[in-house]
């Protein structure tokens, strides 16, 4: 059947227009009396495009560029250090604020002549608002995170206060991810609704622009209906075949390995206003409507983070991943500044007759024998013989496996996972990667010593089979309907749910965000029963998010699913495990 996948999902926004090209932006800008204009930018955004273009059409008298204020590169990189790690991966959690980007005397010399100048006045980049904090118009230039990877990719964009162009993808990755995000997302929430407008330069040299105003109301109207994120995909060195085809992709590709389809940290909003489409970072709904989106325990418990992530992995006609294991609680938060850890759950969406995956240890194997083996292997190029330690589990589409935290698994070939699991997602400490590279001909980083310290060596393979293979529980049925509860282990703070049905099923958020996958028939449609939001139809392997503010939804079979059997897949936190896996 042809793939109705939709790749580019817009949210209607009504009321309000979109200001499109640098002539009629710099238009906008100048009606007023506006003299002196601040353009906040997000890292990765291109500040020569912003600069080169207000100079051609705004032709103020001064353009100051923030970056000349800040400390030295040298001063930024030992600033930073201790927080980027000299680890090939992981980081901590920074706790610094854009404000210490800053040398004092040279904002004092910026300002100086930013009040010396007689006519129109801009500054443009990051922290332009604290450089001046008198101007009279400001403005947001945001930018996704998917976004800024794809410039580390190509060499267009560096880190906060850096020039490293060239830097490896995987250390620029690395620092925003600990550092540059975490203080530029500080940063955003301050001041982000005392700008005028926020500008949209994801694709280069086709600016829009919105006043804040409109985008305000814009995630106020999002968080009261059913919505996707923009899903990206990736290939990888044991990627497969299936996505292309599902979800209508490159087919000149190689593989892609990862479909990222609800990770609002790094997805991208379309946000629709009449013929025009702006792009927007998914995470400002989190930042601007958490309690609304995500519920107030939720809020409470987590903050304004979203802490369910679904996506494919797809080893289809590809490779095993590598072996591997998460963090534990306690782990991740002394280690890297995490408050939260990532325990997971594999969904198999497809599989073929041999599929299988690697779960938990054999029984009495000798630890120090195995961690030998993998140090061997990972030095001087001996196959780890990995059935000797772990245990092959045969799988089958539709089965459920959860992972959590300190266990040891692998998917295999040959399958497509819709990854269910706590967000963050980084946090992966590989054991063992089959002897091959990187798409970049390099060797991936292994992580023995994390491993090593997070293994739970009493995950044998009768713990498995009694905890986290497999396991349903029948919760309810009724007129064309069953639920059942799946990826049951007790360790987890995410609870799913999957419902088979023929007719219309009813839901309820109960206060808490809902996070939902299409795993089996064509279209569903999604509806309120008191027409809070209009009907929302989603389409085969596709994830939407129901906010928590929501309360009541159905869902049932449409179009050519009508009548026919369909399956969803859905998530949520278990609001009994709040205090105990995040606040503790």
């Amino acid at each position: 059947m042809k793939s109705n996948f939709n790749k580019y999902p817009i949210i209607e926004i009504q009321g309000h227009t979109c200001t499109t090209g640098w002539e009629n932006i710099a238009k906008a800008l100048q009606k007023g009396t506006s003299k002196i204009i601040a353009i906040e930018c997000y890292p990765g955004v291109l500040l020569e495009e912003i600069i080169t273009s207000v100079q051609e059409w705004l032709s103020p008298e001064r353009i100051f560029n923030t970056t000349e204020a800040m400390k030295s590169e040298d001063e930024i990189t030992e600033m930073v250090e201790k927080y980027v790690t000299d680890d090939p991966v992981f980081g901590y959690i920074t706790p610094l604020e854009l404000e210490d980007y800053f040398d004092p005397s040279k904002v004092a010399v910026l300002q100086k002549s930013i009040d010396h100048s007689n006519g129109c006045t801009v500054i443009i980049g990051p922290g332009a608002s604290l450089i001046y904090s008198k101007s009279d118009l400001s403005v947001y230039a945001d930018m996704p995170r998917w976004e800024i990877q794809m410039r580390y990719r190509s060499n267009t964009a560096c880190n906060l206060g850096r020039t490293n162009y060239t830097d490896s993808v995987s250390y620029q990755y690395k620092h925003a991810y600990f550092v540059d995000w975490r203080v530029c997302d500080r940063y955003k929430k301050r001041i982000l609704k005392s700008c005028q407008f926020v500008l949209d330069t994801t694709l280069p040299h086709h600016p829009k622009m919105i006043g804040v105003q409109a985008l305000l109301e814009a995630l106020q109207k999002t968080v009261k209906r059913p919505f996707r994120v923009v899903p990206f995909f990736d290939p990888g060195p044991w990627g497969g075949q299936w996505l292309k085809e599902v979800c209508d992709l490159d087919r000149s590709r190689p593989n892609y390995a990862w479909g990222f389809d609800c990770v609002p940290e790094e997805n991208s909003l379309l946000l629709g206003f009449g013929d025009q489409v702006v792009e927007i970072p998914a995470i400002n709904l989190v930042f601007f409507q958490p309690e609304a989106l995500l519920g107030k325990q939720v809020y409470e418990g987590f903050g304004d983070e979203f802490p369910i992530r679904f996506d494919f992995l797809d080893t289809m006609e590809g490779g095993n991943l590598s072996l591997q294991v998460h963090p534990l609680k306690e782990y991740i938060k002394e280690k890297f500044g995490m408050s939260y850890t990532q325990d997971e759950s594999y969904y198999m969406l497809d599989a073929k007759d041999d599929a299988f995956v690697y779960l938990g240890l054999k029984e009495n194997i000798n630890p120090e024998r195995m961690m030998e083996d993998l140090t061997a292997a990972q030095h001087d190029n001996i196959p780890f013989d990995t059935e000797e330690y772990v245990q092959k589990w045969p799988v089958r589409k539709h089965d459920h496996v959860s992972i959590p935290a300190g266990t040891v698994h692998c998917s295999g070939a040959d399958s497509v996972v819709l990854e269910i699991s706590a967000t963050p997602y980084i946090f992966t400490f590989k054991l063992w990667d089959w002897g091959r590279m990187g798409l970049d001909g390099k060797p991936r980083p292994i992580s023995l010593k994390h491993g090593n310290n997070v293994i739970q060596w009493d995950r044998t393979t009768s713990w498995v089979k009694e905890n986290i293979l497999n396991l349903t529980e029948s919760v309810a049925e009724g007129d064309g309907w069953r639920e059942e509860r799946t990826g049951l282990d007790a360790l987890s703070f995410i609870e799913t749910r999957r419902h088979w049905f023929t007719k219309k099923v009813i839901h309820h958020t109960e206060g808490v965000v809902n996070v939902l996958n299409l795993v089996e028939g064509h279209e569903v449609i999604v509806e309120s029963p008191d027409h809070r939001f209009e009907p929302y139809v989603i389409h085969y392997a596709e994830t939407f998010i129901v906010p928590a503010d929501i309360g009541a939804y159905t869902i049932m079979p449409y179009g050519e699913s009508a009548g026919k059997e369909c399956v969803t897949i859905k998530a949520s936190i278990r609001r009994d495990m709040i205090a105990e896996k995040v606040l503790n």
